[in-house]
């Protein structure tokens, strides 16, 4: 992949920032393909001079997509939502958009092609988040057979939406609510490994065609995964059992927000585990060994301790 031009849709987000950090590091010119340019300038220095290069490009439009491809080598496509608003739907983002991606990438000639998925993607899943990311994956491989997908689990890291959120949440309220329990099954990937994942795939002749899951190399609860927050940031709250219908009730209303922390469709993603079926490849068949949370999460959750950042976790 030296010398090669690789296209990242999506590459200024949580996940791309990382997977660009990877391409540059291994010799690869990089288009960073986002909506506004100037949000991806600051990743201009991972690289030499002139090799990262944020271009401006809507997937909704196939005139952009195919300028944004013009001349690329391989195409990555990271571009994802976690909740719908105005014109922003899952199906015009991972459906659509995806389909658009790919049939530029097909007309350009372009067979290495990365498309990040979603553990749990399915075409008959209740949620409308992971029905979206099948219809992806499906529209993806309609036109690039080749293509690669990618479905990692909850992904964490220093930036995360996961861990972040409920480690700031449990600063300001005494009580979390444990949907259905808090007994759905993750089992949370490290950022750093999905970005070595998503560059050696790239690289490998062997992976196209393939699916694989990324995941981490241990299996929580919910419940568990908040105990795990308590722990790092030494803060304790008390977790309450909410029934899903409950939950789908307060959903209706968070949703109504310019941010939502909660929506019906994510509560029908807790209705299901969100752990590898072990019937796909995974990290290791990468040559990557997954990293624990308990390895990386004390590196960031630490300024939500009581205190600040050199306060000591106290026991919870």
């Amino acid at each position: 992949m030296v010398a090669k031009v690789v296209t990242v849709f999506g590459g200024s987000g949580f996940v791309g920032r990382q997977v660009v950090r990877e391409l540059a590091r291994i010799g690869c010119r990089v288009r960073v393909a986002v909506r506004f340019p100037d949000t991806a300038s600051d990743l201009k220095p991972m690289g030499d001079v002139g090799q990262i290069v944020p271009i401006a490009c809507n997937i909704r439009q196939d005139s952009s997509v195919a300028r944004a491809l013009d001349g690329a080598d391989a195409v990555i496509n990271l571009v994802g939502i976690l909740y719908e608003s105005g014109t922003q739907t899952f199906d015009a983002v991972h459906h659509q958009g995806s389909a658009r991606i790919a049939k530029a990438a097909k007309a350009a000639g372009i067979t290495s092609f990365i498309q990040m998925s979603a553990l749990g993607a399915a075409p008959d899943s209740p949620a409308l988040y992971a029905r979206s990311k099948a219809a992806g994956e499906a529209a993806v491989r309609a036109e690039v057979p080749e293509a690669i997908v990618v479905r990692p689990s909850v992904i964490f890291g220093p930036e995360d939406s996961f861990f972040n959120r409920f480690a700031s949440i449990m600063r300001i309220t005494p009580l979390l609510p444990l949907i259905g329990g808090g007994e759905q099954k993750f089992q949370p990937v490290y950022v750093g490994d999905v970005a070595d994942a998503i560059v050696k795939a790239l690289t490998d002749s062997s992976a196209a065609g393939r699916t694989y899951e990324l995941c981490g190399p241990t299996v929580y609860s919910f419940k568990e995964l908040m105990e795990l927050v308590m722990s790092e940031t030494g803060r304790h709250v008390g977790l309450v059992p909410v029934p899903f219908e409950l939950a789908r009730i307060k959903a209706f209303f968070l949703e109504l927000l310019p941010v939502p922390p909660l929506t019906r469709d994510q509560v029908e993603l807790l209705r299901s585990d969100n752990i590898a079926t072990g019937n796909l490849p995974g990290l290791k068949d990468l040559g990557i060994a997954p990293t624990a949370a308990e390895v990386i999460l004390p590196s960031y959750l630490d300024i939500y301790r009581k205190g600040g950042r050199y306060n000591p976790a106290q026991p919870v």
